[in-house]
């Protein structure tokens, strides 16, 4: 009966060239190289090596069989090497679901750095309203998720991620860019562009302009902060946006300052309940939060633009 050994030993002769680099290879003694090739030839009932002088050289049966047990080999190492990438985080798939305001740009840029050194990874990126985001992520749609903090859904579990302060959005060349901070008594009599009255952020910023008993003039109002910061940069008024978002446009037509009192933007990681957290998923999450912690440190020491 053939020995997996003794067919390994047959490989590592003929790619090495020998049987002392085989033994090295094997980390065994030539003798027993030599041993198992003998006894291999024997349950074949083949000559597979030829002596001249020194060395061993392959018979042309040796080299037919040699092509087979490669087959094997490679198919084998195949096996082996997925299984390594994939416990190690290097390949598998990956699907995630996001808010526009993480997909507009810093989500995309966070998984091209990601991939780079994984050459068998696979993503894909989802992206819609935080409400939706749960629902791929708890039906098992979506591996992960990023939505809009606090959440109270069934079926998942969430993890907050540093919070990072709201921006000020103005056109290029506003009268407001010469101050470096702004409040909410400098938005008095100026033309504003909200976010939807549907959406968290909205009725935390109503809040923090009622308390300072300031009205603004609120002209336009969409869902979307990209929407918004565009028609800031198209001179419909000015805004109160995320940092992700605001990000994407600063030098596009609009300037940024910082808000006081801060309103701090809150997302959360969404995963599904009780279930497998894989590597690539866990490392993931680690290089998103490591990139807000630095756009949270990099907005406390901001200066105007």
């Amino acid at each position: 009966m053939l020995n997996p050994r003794q067919i390994e030993a047959f490989r590592t002769v003929i790619v090495t060239g020998g049987v002392t680099s085989a033994a090295k290879a094997l980390n065994i003694s030539q003798p027993a190289v030599t041993r198992l090739i003998h006894d291999l030839q024997y349950v074949l009932g083949l000559t597979l090596f030829e002596r001249r002088g020194t060395r061993l050289v392959p018979t042309n049966e040796a080299l037919s069989l040699y092509r087979e047990v490669e087959r094997q080999f490679v198919g084998l190492e195949q096996i082996e090497n997925t299984a390594r990438n994939l416990r190690e985080g290097l390949s598998g798939s990956l699907r995630i679901a996001a808010l526009p305001t993480f997909n507009v740009g810093f989500l995309p840029r966070l998984v091209a750095a990601y991939m780079k050194d994984k050459p068998g990874l696979e993503i894909a990126i989802y992206g819609s309203i935080s409400s939706q985001v749960v629902d791929w992520v708890a039906t098992g749609f979506c591996d992960i998720g990023f939505a809009q903090y606090p959440l109270d859904f069934p079926h998942i579990d969430v993890e907050q991620l540093p919070s990072v302060p709201a921006v000020a959005v103005l056109p290029e060349g506003h009268r407001l860019c010469e101050k470096a901070v702004l409040e909410p008594l400098d938005f008095i009599g100026e033309p504003f562009v909200s976010l939807a009255g549907s959406t968290q952020w909205r009725y935390r910023t109503d809040a923090l302009f009622s308390a300072a008993r300031v009205t603004r003039p609120i002209k336009v109002e969409t869902p979307l902060s990209m929407i918004a910061c565009s028609l800031v940069a198209s001179g419909a008024g000015v805004g109160i946006v995320d940092p992700y978002t605001a990000a994407e446009y600063r030098g596009r037509g609009i300037v940024t300052r910082p808000f006081r009192p801060e309103v701090l933007y809150d997302i959360g990681v969404v995963w599904p309940a009780g279930r497998f957290r894989s590597p690539l998923a866990l490392g993931f999450v680690e290089t998103v939060t490591a990139a807000i912690r630095a756009l949270a440190a990099a907005s406390e020491q901001s200066t105007p633009q």
